[in-house]
């Protein structure tokens, strides 16, 4: 089972809404996904990416909208007619089955002769690092070797397209971690249309093609993990994908200004209108010598340490602008550092590149 039998499907959501009474959980959300691509649907607890999910997978029945598999209406299928692979929060295993019967389990509904039942079913135990696993009862395995038995069960029958909800959130951090470098190794390597629900933005970050970020019920935004990062539309996005501190800023004749600073934006920042803000990485500020010579194409600024915080292989520092506002500078835990690293109290001058200085919305 090195390749699969079938093609990856592109997938289309189009005008999706869900409403439970009065609560619009989703709301009016419209993507398409191309096929063989990881698409992570990210966002807080309420947010509707669950619910998104539930419907393409036939368990929940939108309000209105179309979702379409390969250019085939679909709202109006039963699961089991979907031809979906499915991963579930809670894995959703047969405690009575071993785990051979487990994977086999959709194999057996679609009455696949049992000498191809077998083939398939040490093939993909072989692919998830499980093989010689298939005699054994599901309450001797551990916490990694149940999700990759509820994935082995998931992509058995060879689907077009695989949902995962909140597949590692049951994981310890490390495990958590290995987990997601592995899921998307077999993801490149069998070549189905991806679509993964999690609240954790490293995981989306990992292991994603695309990431669309949910905000109460609707879609914020879309983009590659790196076009979120470097460009989020909103201070919701730009706090929920990584860190960030924020400075208003109001409009200037030269521009956009912090307090009397012009901001040296990045050439490719548009010039959006409304409460704007400027975003600040904490690993993208650097400390400088105070009254080092100030560079036109940066910007400066000036503030006294409220906290050095020690955070294994970086340090965070918390600063107090003289403008009045908190911000924090992440720099990496290296022997020179800690001989350099000023101390609460201190006075420091931050610099941030020009192609660092991005903009976002004040609100969404």
């Amino acid at each position: 089972m090195t390749q699969p039998s079938t093609t990856a499907l592109p997938v289309q959501v189009q005008s999706l809404s869900k409403h439970f009474g009065e609560v619009r959980a989703v709301e009016s959300v419209s993507f398409d996904i191309k096929p063989g691509e990881f698409l992570t649907l990210l966002g807080p607890s309420g947010s509707g990416k669950t619910t998104l999910l539930m419907m393409i997978a036939g368990f929940s029945r939108p309000t209105r909208g179309s979702i379409r598999i390969a250019g085939q209406e679909i709202v109006h299928l039963p699961p089991h007619r979907r031809n979906i692979g499915m991963v579930f929060q809670n894995y959703a295993l047969f405690p009575h089955m071993t785990v051979g019967e487990n994977v086999a389990y959709p194999l057996r509904l679609r009455k696949v002769a049992r000498s191809e039942i077998d083939d398939r079913v040490r093939k993909v135990l072989d692919l998830v690092q499980l093989g010689g696993y298939a005699s054994r009862r599901i309450n001797q395995l551990s916490g990694g070797q149940r999700q990759r038995i509820a994935l082995a069960r998931a992509i058995v029958f060879e689907p077009r397209i695989l949902l995962m909800d909140e597949p590692l959130s049951a994981l310890d951090k490390q495990l958590r971690e290995t987990m997601q470098i592995e899921i998307r190794r077999l993801h490149d390597r069998l070549g189905m249309t991806t679509i993964s629900v999690t609240h954790d933005q490293r995981e989306a970050l990992t292991m994603s093609d695309r990431i669309a970020v949910f905000s109460n019920g609707k879609l914020a935004q879309i983009a590659s993990p790196s076009g979120l990062y470097e460009q989020p539309e909103s201070r919701f996005i730009a706090e929920f994908i990584g860190e960030s501190s924020f400075l208003p800023l109001r409009s200037a004749a030269n521009g956009l200004a912090y307090g009397d600073q012009i901001i040296q934006l990045a050439e490719e920042t548009p010039r959006a209108t409304g409460n704007m803000m400027l975003m600040l990485r904490p690993e993208r500020l650097q400390l400088v010598t105070t009254g080092a010579g100030q560079q036109s194409d940066a910007n400066f600024f000036q503030g006294q340490i409220h906290s050095v915080v020690f955070q294994g292989e970086s340090l965070l520092l918390e600063v107090m602008l003289d403008g009045g506002h908190n911000v924090f500078v992440r720099i990496p835990n290296r022997s020179e550092n800690a001989r350099l690293v000023p101390q609460a109290g201190e006075r420091v001058t931050l610099r941030l590149e020009r192609a660092d200085a991005r903009i976002v919305r004040a609100e969404d």
